[in-house]
């Protein structure tokens, strides 16, 4: 869910697409996946899912704000170590995969 959310930001459709199918493959709910966007105005995720897609969210807009160290921390009380570094590197994994996608046209990448 992180991949289709990050690259929701990013508007990256062919990503959005290509991670939106991997869920359904995965068995992710319909539900969860249309409600990702909205993801902090519902009840479907639980609150471990929120925090990360909060640290997604903050990562991608990097350049606006930083990452709070609040949220930092919030995070690494959550999650094991080897979570929030995995988690840490898919939603920069991610962001580097959608940029490359949006700025060679989609297509030429996979």
């Amino acid at each position: 869910m992180i991949k289709i959310r990050v690259s929701q930001i990013n508007g990256c459709a062919f990503c959005i697409g290509m991670h939106t199918a991997d869920a359904r493959k995965m068995k992710v709910s319909e539900e969860e996946i249309y409600l990702l966007n909205a993801w902090d105005d519902t009840n479907v995720f639980s609150e471990k899912a929120k925090l990360a897609f909060k640290l997604a969210e903050a990562i991608t807009h990097i350049s606006k704000n930083g990452v709070p160290d609040k949220l930092y921390d919030e995070v690494r009380t959550s999650f094991s170590e080897e979570e929030y570094t995995d988690l840490v590197l898919i939603i920069n994994q991610i962001n580097m995969w959608n940029r490359l996608s949006i700025s060679m046209g989609d297509q030429h990448l996979i």
